[in-house]
């Protein structure tokens, strides 16, 4: 079997192989494979399989983001730590040359 709206399945045996494009994830060229053992036959099922794929990529980029998003934040605090650490010790100086 053949489907060509937005994507491509055969079957051979009692395994399916199917196959979309998917030009937003970072996989190796943008295909995604999905073999299922004899278990997946009605396009319904099908669907299913690659909506549950579409949500797992969606749930990995977003995993990403927010590792991205913590990183940021870490470098943003640790440039503002050694500026507040600067600050300590210019104060502290002019603290020790006031007693002086």
């Amino acid at each position: 079997r053949n489907r060509t709206n937005r994507g491509q399945y055969t079957t051979t045996g009692d395994m399916t192989i199917y196959q979309i494009l998917a030009p937003t994830t970072a996989l190796s060229q943008g295909v995604v494979m999905v073999a299922c053992l004899g278990s997946l036959h009605s396009p319904q099922q099908l669907a299913e399989e690659l909506r549950l794929m579409k949500n797992r990529e969606a749930a990995r980029e977003c995993c990403r983001k927010k590792k991205e998003y913590v990183k940021c934040l870490e470098s943003l605090l640790e440039v503002q730590n050694k500026k507040l650490i600067e600050e300590l010790e210019t104060l502290k100086d002019i603290c020790f040359y006031k007693t002086d």
